[in-house]
């Protein structure tokens, strides 16, 4: 299994010199964060986006209040880069996509970089640490982020936590995003559904219908979850006698439990009990999910 890197959730801002919007570079602080030559200024045709950057969308109305300030004051913070792969001389951007978009719209010619010597999984981890951070990313880019992450580089949900600085179990909800219907998944795209609003549905007989309902009517999480808790309540449609007969309609409260559990492990949880006794069944797609559960139930201790 692949080593652990190091959280960079809550060093992020000292390592891009921020303390909010665009401000000046905390030069110390980057020096000390990621050793390397200071800022200077670079021709703005140099630099490349970088394909796998998390963020696919930017708001055309911040992009133009971004274009504004840079007219008028310019450029603050530097674009943190590194040697583009495959193109001596030229540059491709890990922090900042944004603000080059910005400076090209106000036509500077030039921008200050931080260049830096970066592995791909160092480029993919900043850039989703620094969206995150900024609370840039649509929850669905971040589960994308994640999920990048997990298969390409083979990190935990554990690990990935560290590495943005969030607790477990939000790495966990965020991927369970993914296994949403895709029009559940196009509402969270365009806005119109939060990812509190995905959740409360999401073991709903009908997540698609539900997330209709939820639009259409401008419902809040808390009615949202009402919502769903009424459809997990409703009787099923009635069937031919010839039918199978149906399963034991569960307790609420055994839902809710079953949801808490799923949001813990990030896995398909189902419990079973009749009278103080039953079984818990966990669903895991991939050895490392179960490398995983077992790692947390043992507390990290696995007999060899």
């Amino acid at each position: 299994m692949a080593e652990p890197r190091r959280g960079l959730g809550r060093g992020l801002s000292a390592l891009l010199g921020e303390t909010g919007g665009e401000t000046a570079l905390d030069a110390p602080a980057v020096a000390a964060a990621l050793p390397g030559a200071p800022a200077h200024e670079t021709p703005i045709e140099l630099l490349r986006r970088n394909p796998d950057q998390p963020r696919r969308t930017f708001g055309e109305a911040e992009l133009e209040e971004l274009t504004a300030s840079i007219r008028e004051k310019g450029l603050l913070q530097p674009i943190l880069v590194r040697p583009a792969p495959g193109a001596p001389g030229e540059f491709q951007i890990v922090a900042g996509e944004r603000r080059w978009r910005a400076a090209q719209r106000a036509g500077l010619h030039t921008v200050p970089v931080l260049v830096r010597e970066l592995d791909d999984l160092d480029v993919l981890e900043i850039g989703i640490v620094e969206n995150v951070q900024r609370a840039d990313l649509s929850p669905l880019e971040e589960a994308l982020g994640y999920k990048a992450l997990i298969e390409r580089f083979g990190r935990t949900q554990e690990q990935v936590a560290q590495v943005v600085g969030k607790s477990r179990s939000h790495v966990a909800n965020a991927l369970r995003l993914l296994n949403m219907p895709e029009e559940v998944q196009a509402h969270i795209a365009e806005g119109r559904l939060s990812a509190g609003h995905a959740r409360a549905i999401a073991t709903a007989p009908d997540p698609a219908g539900l997330a209709r309902a939820i639009v259409d009517k401008g419902l809040s999480v808390r009615q949202a979850e009402a919502l769903s808790r009424q459809a997990q309540d409703r009787p099923a449609p009635s069937q031919p006698k010839a039918a199978a007969p149906s399963r034991k309609r569960k307790h609420p409260d055994t839902v809710a439990l079953e949801n808490d559990l799923s949001d813990a492990l990030g896995l398909e949880v189902e419990l079973d009990f009749d009278e103080g006794r039953g079984v818990l069944t966990i669903r895991y797609e991939t050895l490392e999910q179960l490398d995983d559960v077992c790692q947390r139930l043992t507390g990290g201790y696995v007999k060899g």
